[in-house]
């Protein structure tokens, strides 16, 4: 279901400049909150809420059970990162690997074709 509403919502992924135009329509990309010297990052409240919501289901599942992802929230934890924005990296960073396999089969659909 959810690779369902991945493809769905989506559409054609060439639609979309890059990986990070993809991230901003999903609302993953972190958006800059700093003053002075504080570096922080806040919620992207912008884009397409089910997209989302389908790489919020896949970063908690890959969260809970695929230990790359789970070493990777940890790293992100040990770096003083709260869970929330430790979600958010993930969410990010599967973002990119969704966008470039969505690109890679819509290349090969048009080679058979």
């Amino acid at each position: 279901m959810t690779a369902a509403r991945l493809l769905g919502e989506t559409g054609d992924p060439r639609r979309f400049r890059s990986a990070a135009a993809f991230a901003m329509a999903c609302g993953v990309a972190p958006i800059p909150a700093s003053s002075g010297k504080t570096q922080r990052v806040r919620l992207n409240r912008r884009g397409n809420r089910q997209l989302n919501r389908a790489l919020f289901i896949v970063a908690l599942t890959q969260g809970r059970e695929y230990a790359p992802a789970r070493e990777y929230m940890e790293r992100k934890r040990a770096e003083g990162k709260t869970w929330n924005e430790a979600m958010r990296c993930l969410k990010r960073q599967l973002a990119d690997v969704v966008f470039r396999a969505m690109l890679k089969d819509r290349s090969e659909e048009l080679l058979t074709t």
